[in-house]
């Protein structure tokens, strides 16, 4: 394990214990192929589907070189944990050897490490990392606890039920119930999950039981969302840590699909059409832009985040415009949105990954400021 101190260190991490590995290994490789390898030394860093951490030669072949998703297992390199000693930032072997570490890029999606599991134990190691602290990932995953602090920042949030799995097992009527008072058709989600995994449309009462069912494979609590009529799925990047800015407005047009369902992100090559600017009259993109920012600041996000929306009506002149849900490690495959939306803002992936380091540098260095003040007081 040598170490080629000229460059900075960058642990790439990737895989993890949920639903969306093999999407969290295909955003990971479009991260590592924009690393500038002039500056940056990576270090690829997959966790096994039973949390076992590797250290791998390199980034996993993508569905196209390989025939199949991506997945890591425990041949594909030498078990690493991370160092126990505060502020050390290396990678111990299971022979002993290590690797030093300047920067984490964790490039996981879903429980487990996009929650605040993984940054809460990168904070006790001292080690820098790039996205949202503990509290916003932790918040960003839950779309019940999301959707209650952005209502209570003013947004405009439609109308939803939480079902906890408890709830349903004991009485199904009563939330059927009121799954009825929102109307039909609706969606059914896992609370704390992406990528569209465990969503149902649900078009009648019917419908009801097999999508709670599928939510709770998931998750301990599920999301009902009265759907929005007419309605058109526009998202916006966020980037910065306290004066945030927002990207041009996209929007997602699913292609012989009902939604834009997991199949659609991910299985069909034109499974939807990304309309980047979306068709918005310039005050509209801009209000929708300003809601971003501040559902970001809602959750207390750093570093990044994707906020999702559902418009009604149709072309430039739009309807009702409701906040959906925020993203706090948002897809970096080639085809996601976040870094196209950031290209046609002018800044290009290999310089947003570039920006997305300097800010967790810069916010690992304001928070040690502030350990290192509480612990000269209590000293």
């Amino acid at each position: 394990m040598s170490a080629n101190r000229g460059k900075l260190r960058v642990a790439v991490v990737f895989g993890g214990r949920s639903a969306e590995h093999e999407i969290s290994c295909i955003s990971a490789r479009s991260v590592i192929d924009a690393l500038d390898p002039e500056r940056v030394e990576v270090i690829p860093i997959g966790i096994t589907r039973e949390g076992r951490w590797h250290l791998l030669k390199g980034p996993l072949p993508l569905p196209a070189e390989s025939g199949r998703m991506p997945e890591v297992t425990d041949d594909a390199g030498s078990r690493v944990e991370l160092a126990t000693e505060g502020g050390v930032r290396e990678l111990v072997a299971a022979d002993g050897r290590r690797e030093p570490v300047d920067v984490v890029f964790p490039v996981l999606h879903g429980p487990m490490g996009e929650d605040g599991a993984v940054q809460g134990m990168l904070e006790l190691a001292g080690v820098p990392y790039v996205g949202a602290g503990v509290l916003a990932s932790a918040v960003g995953m839950d779309k019940d606890v999301q959707k209650a602090l952005f209502a209570r920042a003013g947004l405009p949030v439609g109308p939803y039920e939480v079902v906890r799995e408890h709830e349903w097992r004991e009485d199904a009527e009563g939330v059927a119930a009121r799954a009825e008072g929102l109307g039909f058709p609706l969606f059914s989600k896992p609370a704390t999950l992406g990528s569209s995994v465990g969503v149902v449309k649900v078009h009648g009462p019917g419908d009801l039981e097999a999508a709670l069912d599928e939510a709770f494979r998931y998750a301990r609590k599920a999301v009902l969302e009265r759907a929005v009529p007419a309605a058109r799925e526009v998202e916006v990047a966020v980037l910065g840590n306290d004066d945030p800015v927002a990207s041009v407005v996209g929007e997602i047009v699913p292609t012989g699909h009902e939604f834009y369902d997991y199949a659609a992100k991910y299985l069909d090559v034109d499974g939807a059409a990304l309309r980047v600017p979306a068709d918005l009259e310039p005050a509209t993109a801009e209000r929708i832009q300003r809601m971003a920012v501040t559902a970001f600041g809602a959750i207390d996000g750093a570093g990044m985040a994707r906020v999702d929306f559902f418009v009604e009506g149709d072309g430039p002149g739009v309807g009702t415009i409701w906040v959906n849900e925020i993203n706090t490690i948002p897809g970096f495959t080639s085809i996601s949105m976040y870094p196209k939306l950031w290209a046609a803002s002018g800044l290009a992936y290999p310089e947003l990954i570039e920006r997305l380091l300097d800010l967790a540098v810069e916010r690992h260095d304001a928070e040690s400021g502030r350990s290192t003040a509480a612990r000269e007081l209590s000293s």
